[in-house]
């Protein structure tokens, strides 16, 4: 009984605690309700499955317990029961895979009014690359990074030339206006990771990744790295700024371009 009781107790706490509990995803700041969504329909799938499963062995326990004169009934095979299982985990699998393919295909579908939006990494820091007046990207190459070119851009690409560089500083976004992640890094593993966007991605030497995201509201929110990339991991930090399209543009208009570093890394004329 006291077997019976203890596993009756781990029920009925680990669905209090779950309904009751303050610990909860911070709130959101992107379109990607869609992933809380997912993650909701797996708990309520697994929680199903941990109180029937925990539940009948219970039960077992107490309707099989050991009294004089029981005997055991041997019965090695139940067809019946073999198939009803593995149908009744084959749907609970189904269940939980399906809204996460519906997911992930958004989460790769890029919208084609998406801005790109280069997230650098290297241990430990964030750098940033937004695109000039042009709308695009400039290439780069890790084999090209500097301390005068920092992020590795090709010198001879005039898209690059107008491309905002933001070496270690804060990366704002403008509201309600969908963003291309592109996502390279410099050294080792890292993964790009902001909590109330809800998504994230991992960043690999020699790859470049991408996600999209909308942000939804303003505000200032923490970027975290999500892979242990050395001992500075847990210092590897950053700061996303969501702002309205005029304060965007404020800060946009204040950064320097990859034209402007290059000539702060020139020699300068004695005088």
């Amino acid at each position: 009984m006291a077997v019976v009781l203890v596993l009756v107790l781990l029920v009925v706490g680990s669905v209090l605690f779950h309904m009751l509990s303050p610990w909860w995803w911070t709130p959101i700041a992107s379109n990607w309700s869609y992933i809380d969504s997912t993650l909701v329909i797996t708990f309520w799938i697994t929680g199903i499955v941990f109180v029937a499963v925990v539940s009948f062995m219970a039960y077992c326990v107490f309707r099989f317990r050991h009294r004089p004169g029981n005997r055991a009934a041997y019965e090695p095979e139940n067809r019946k029961l073999e198939w009803m299982l593995a149908l009744v985990t084959a749907v609970g699998v189904a269940a939980m895979l399906a809204p996460g393919l519906v997911g992930w295909n958004q989460f790769v579908t890029v919208p084609d009014e998406a801005v790109p939006v280069e997230v650098v990494a290297q241990q430990w820091l964030w750098s940033f690359r937004l695109p000039g007046a042009d709308g695009k990207l400039g290439r780069s190459d890790t084999r090209d990074v500097t301390p005068e070119n920092p992020l590795g851009l090709n010198r001879n690409d005039s898209a690059g030339l107008d491309d905002v560089i933001i070496e270690g500083g804060e990366l704002h976004l403008p509201v309600g206006k969908p963003v291309r992640v592109l996502l390279r890094s410099v050294d080792v593993l890292h993964d790009f990771y902001v909590p109330e966007f809800r998504a994230k991605m991992d960043m690999i030497p020699g790859m470049v990744t991408y996600f999209w995201l909308t942000p939804t509201r303003t505000g200032t929110f923490e970027i975290l790295c999500a892979e242990l990339c050395g001992v500075g991991h847990s210092q590897m930090r950053g700061t996303v700024v969501v702002d309205d399209e005029a304060n965007y543009q404020t800060w946009l208009e204040q950064q320097q371009t990859f034209t402007q570093l290059l000539a702060l890394g020139e020699p300068q004329p004695a005088n």
